[in-house]
């Protein structure tokens, strides 16, 4: 068995802290930290997979409030051991060009898209750890026979954890945490030899 690079190897006996991250430009792009360790993604994502995160993330921007922001891909410290990459995050924060990472006081939302290396955190790990950083929404994106469905969660801060606010199949209405009105069909073209119904 080969010796890991030294870079792997935590600063620290308490292990990575989540600024950490911000100076290891060897680790691979989608690394998150959970209590202190590194955790890799190396699978490449697949086409639905993008294309629902672009797209729901355009969706979501053209409905964001005036000054919110609306980004995919960047990271959320939820605090000094716990650092995520959801697939998109939107902040009460107006758009900063050079912003690498969010707060969790600053997300108002994150939504995973579940692809199988992350399958388990998206669906139990990281509610877990978003409601514990008091993040007040949150929604789970999986893939059903080609088309997305969304799974929407809202945080009972009486319990410090989320309730299920529904579950939505082509199309996604909701007054929280703005007003949402979203053709999910349409973030996805039709499957090949197939038409959209009207």
């Amino acid at each position: 068995m080969s010796e890991l690079p030294e870079w792997m190897y935590p600063p620290r006996a308490e292990g990575w802290f989540a600024e950490d991250l911000d100076h290891l430009p060897q680790a691979p792009p989608r690394t998150e930290l959970r209590h202190g360790s590194l955790v890799f993604f190396l699978r490449p994502r697949s086409a639905w997979h993008s294309r629902v995160t672009a797209a729901l993330a355009t969706a979501i921007d053209r409905t964001a409030p005036a000054g919110w922001t609306v980004d995919y891909g960047t990271a959320v410290i939820l605090d000094r051991w716990n650092r995520t990459r959801p697939d998109i995050v939107v902040g009460i924060t107006g758009h900063d060009p050079g912003r690498i990472r969010f707060t969790a006081d600053e997300v108002v939302l994150v939504v995973e898209v579940v692809s199988p290396d992350a399958a388990h955190a998206d669906r139990v790990v990281k509610p877990e750890k978003y409601a514990e950083a008091g993040i007040p929404h949150y929604w789970v994106i999986e893939e059903e026979d080609g088309l997305p469905v969304v799974h929407v969660y809202e945080l009972d801060t009486n319990v410090g954890a989320y309730a299920p606010g529904g579950i939505f199949r082509g199309r996604l209405q909701r007054s929280v945490p703005f007003p949402v009105d979203i053709d999910l069909d349409a973030l996805v073209p039709a499957p090949k030899g197939k038409k959209r119904a009207d």
